[in-house]
């Protein structure tokens, strides 16, 4: 049970709670009770008062024992016994119900009116006759005193069916073009239908003629009113012998004395739906009226908001129990709303533990809901001009803005708006246009990382789009590249999938495999679902199999790749350290050989005319030759006869290598002259030196060495 308060009127919804299965087991069920506290708090007034799907129209019988409702799907028609809390029986029908009526004071005399043109009657013990009208019907209504039933529909003529005579009788022709509602009033017999073009006409049943016409669609038009089109008759319903209520397509209700051709009240529901329902409330002087999103509750001579109901589901109809205060809705969900309000009267004697029950729940304060006003915050009074009537009466301060007028709103923004409708227009169009543009090839672009990754997701997406449409599934989910979760993949490029590495190179084949397997049970799918008759998946097992050794071998492959490069690479490193080294040992002998210390900056020299240049290390080397004594030069022609040769273009390779010495034997004569002084040895100039052949001439060294052993 669900306890609301709106204009401080209780409003008790019996219907609110969760819904126990039937196939649930009697256990399950008490087990459900006492461990679920919405379910203890749960009222099940009518057992299975609900439909399958949808419930479309609801009615109570006369004696007030019997609720009838209508729903699908599938078409079926459901009566419950009051007495009994339960249902008493359910019939399926071959067609939707669009309306129906109880003849009698029980439901022993049904008559549904079809979508197909079909009127099915029904006894006490199920389907009793058949017939069909000529025209697709939209209501209908019974005449006690001629027992004839008025159906109207999509034509101007309003048909009667005698129910004594059992046959058709002469039409009554009509102005109109279409009719869509129908009542008798109870009292005088009258006759009323409303039209598309929103008038009402009225028609004697005794002279079968017409005697009065109402254009409910200028009248429903008043100061405040916005219309977009133009109003049709939706509702209609009679209250003693001179009130009559029109409903509009466009929210309005008009309330009529039959006397006159003036509404005495228009009330409007601000929603612009159609009504659907109208009743009334004669012991207040309540007036009932529902469309699609809520039911208002107004008083018939001044139009005040007595309070107000809002379900959960759309509402397709609505019914008052006699003498009460409860009141049902059929709704486009599974479940019919019980309503019971208090302030209208008191509970059915059928279920009157309910004014006890009511009294002793806890009060639950509820905010109050002002219809008739509009919320407007401070910014809205400065675009409207209206600051200035901040402090008036004209303005209710509430939280953080003010309750005004809804008629005063109105008129206030059409002056200060001219251009509404205009601006309308154009966002009407714009949206139009919008709609159009969405039904394009639409170019999806890929982003700037992991390009090859985006590309292959928006593939295999497309492919289990089309999967799917074959297979009718409905809507496919949001591939990788849309999904939120996945969108810094492909944006921050620290998460580039590098194809190179070895990690990658090693996986890929699993992964491409796995990617073929899925694209091949794709397509198998999909011919499956094109060609239900051929039998797919002879030699899966093979294929496998062969799948399986495939990308093995791509591994191993893959692995010998990485292992050549890996050893190449080891050699280029080895070679470049090698040539790095050769270059440091040259640099640091031609440093040595220039007398420059590492580090030091290196020498310029002059190039002379004439001269041929080989290298800055010769002209160095010249240098030091002349500058150095005999004894140097001898040094450095007895070291250059090991030689370092590197060729950098091959290889880097070094040998070393020694002149041999070729040692050549002389004679050599020595001639002593006596000392003209008397001396006992000889003396320079009395030496002579012969060197016979076959010797060749004798080097500087030789003779050096010879001069040194006479000496």
């Amino acid at each position: 049970m669900q306890t609301s308060s709106v204009n401080d009127v209780k409003i008790y919804n019996l219907s609110h709670g969760k819904s126990l299965p039937e196939w649930l087991s009697d256990r399950k069920k008490r087990a459900l009770q006492k461990n679920d506290l919405d379910i203890q708090r749960r009222i099940e007034l009518i057992q299975d008062f609900e439909m399958p799907t949808v419930c479309t129209s609801i009615k109570v019988s006369r004696d007030g024992q019997f609720i009838l409702a209508a729903g699908t799907y599938k078409p079926r028609i459901r009566c419950y016994d009051t007495y009994q809390l339960s249902l008493k029986f359910e019939r399926c029908l071959d067609s939707d119900v669009v309306a129906f009526d109880i003849l009698s004071d029980d439901y022993s005399k049904l008559v549904f009116l079809h979508c197909n043109r079909y009127v099915e009657f029904h006894s006490q013990h199920g389907h009793y006759y058949k017939t069909r009208i000529p025209k697709f019907g939209r209501d209908f209504a019974y005449h006690y005193p001629s027992c004839d039933l008025y159906f109207v529909g999509a034509s101007s003529e309003i048909f009667r069916l005698n129910l004594e005579q059992g046959r058709f009788l002469n039409s009554l022709q009509t102005d109109a073009v279409e009719h869509n509602v129908c009542d008798i009033n109870p009292v005088h017999h009258l006759l009323a239908s409303g039209t598309a073009e929103g008038k009402v006409e009225c028609w004697d049943p005794r002279v079968r003629s017409r005697v009065g016409m109402l254009d409910c669609a200028l009248s429903s038009v008043t100061e405040g009113t916005e219309v977009e089109g133009l109003p049709s008759v939706s509702a209609l319903k009679f209250n003693g012998s001179l009130t009559m209520a029109v409903g509009t397509s466009t929210g309005q209700t008009l309330l009529y004395d039959l006397r006159s051709s003036r509404p005495l009240l228009v009330k409007d529901h601000f929603y612009g739906l159609p009504i659907k329902s109208v009743n009334f409330q004669d012991s207040l002087d309540l007036v009932l009226t529902a469309d699609s999103k809520i039911i208002k509750i107004w008083n018939k001579d001044s139009g005040k908001v007595f309070s107000s109901i809002e379900p959960e589901a759309n509402i397709n109809d609505m019914c008052i129990y006699p003498g009460s205060g409860m009141l049902f809705t059929a709704n486009e969900a599974p479940k019919m709303n019980t309503f019971y309000i208090p302030s209208l009267g008191p509970a059915p004697r059928w279920c009157s533990f309910l004014d006890n029950l009511t009294e002793e729940l806890e009060e639950s304060p509820e905010n109050t809901i002002y219809d008739d006003y509009k919320f407007v915050t401070r910014k809205d009074l400065e675009n409207l001009g209206l600051s200035h009537l901040v402090g008036s009466a004209l303005l209710r301060a509430y939280m953080h803005g003010f309750f005004m007028d809804i008629r005063l709103y109105h008129k206030v923004k059409t002056m200060a708006n001219p251009f509404a409708y205009e601006d309308y227009r154009k966002d009407k169009i714009r949206q139009k246009i919008e709609d159009s543009r969405a039904q394009r090839v639409q170019i999806k672009k890929l982003p700037k990382v992991n390009k090859e990754l985006a590309l292959k997701l928006m593939v295999e997406g497309d492919d289990e789009a089309e999967l799917c449409t074959r297979k009718k599934k409905g809507k496919v989910g949001e591939t990788h590249t849309d999904d939120e979760r996945f969108q810094v993949m492909f944006e921050n490029p620290d998460y580039q999938v590098e194809e190179q590495s070895e990690e990658f190179r090693l996986l890929n084949p699993i992964v491409s495999k796995v990617g073929q397997k899925r694209r091949k049970k794709l397509q198998l799918l999909a011919k499956q679902a094109t060609d239900e008759d051929e039998t797919e998946g002879r030699g899966s097992s093979d294929e496998s199999s062969d799948d399986d050794k495939s990308w093995v071998d791509e591994v191993r492959e893959q692995r010998r790749l990485i292992y050549e490069e890996g050893r190449d690479r080891r050699r280029q490193e080895r070679k470049q350290q090698d040539r790095n080294t050769t270059l440091l040992d040259e640099d640091s002998a031609q440093n040595q050989t220039q007398g420059r210390k590492p580090g030091q900056q290196p020498r310029f020299f002059q190039i002379k005319a004439g001269e041929e240049f080989r290298s800055f290390g010769d002209v160095a080397h010249k240098q030091k030759l002349q500058k150095a004594s005999l004894e140097e030069r001898l040094k450095l022609e007895e070291r250059s006869g090991t030689v370092n040769v590197a060729d950098t273009a091959v290889g880097s390779k070094q040998f070393t290598f020694t002149l041999k010495k070729v040692i050549k034997h002389c004679s050599v004569s020595l001639t002593f002259s006596p000392n003209s002084g008397g001396g006992c040895g000889p003396t320079c100039s009395d030496t002579k030196v012969l060197i016979h052949p076959p010797c060749k001439p004798v080097s500087l060294a030789c003779q050096l060495y010879f001069l040194n052993v006479i000496l």
